[in-house]
């Protein structure tokens, strides 16, 4: 994930990189996944210019597209954090504490579920199972795995990120 900043020409408002990916795919309804897999990679989130540049290729209204990246939560609209945070709310973690480690991370960044710092460096997500049950609770840090955590040890993981530059 790299997310880019759409850099397109200003005369002709097109994205090079967005028609790149594009030109991949045959122009059928049925590639708008892997497209959307494609650029949520590359930019780190489906930017509108994406989806309207996505709407005019596949000839989909933009609202199926909206409604095909808000159904899916692979799928985000706005940008993630160099570190994404994920705090499993799923029912084995929520009955052993993770609900209080979500609202460290949240008291300790000073965000809410959905949001990025404004320095861009975390995001923070609550998500149903991430089947790791035997782990409860748990919280990951781009896909790394935080089994039998605790406030405390959130604590730890934070400051370890925090103290990266």
């Amino acid at each position: 994930m790299e997310n880019k900043k759409c850099e397109g020409c200003s005369e002709c408002n097109k994205d090079p990189d967005m028609e790149k990916i594009l030109s991949k795919y045959k122009q059928e309804k049925d590639n708008l996944i892997q497209i959307l897999n494609e650029v949520q990679e590359h930019y780190g989130y489906i930017p509108e210019s994406a989806q309207k540049a996505i709407s005019e290729y596949l000839s989909i209204p933009m609202a199926e597209i909206y409604g095909v990246v808000t159904f899916y939560s692979r799928f985000t609209l706005k940008p993630k954090g160099k570190y994404h945070i994920a705090v499993c709310l799923g029912t084995a973690c929520f009955v052993k504490g993770s609900e209080k480690i979500l609202d460290r991370v949240k008291e300790r960044l000073k965000i809410d579920v959905g949001e990025t710092t404004k320095d861009g460096k975390f995001s923070l997500e609550a998500t149903r199972c991430i089947g790791a049950c035997g782990l409860a609770p748990v919280f990951t840090i781009n896909g790394e795995v935080y089994g039998k955590s605790t406030v405390k040890m959130m604590d730890e993981v934070l400051d370890k990120y925090i103290a990266e530059n």
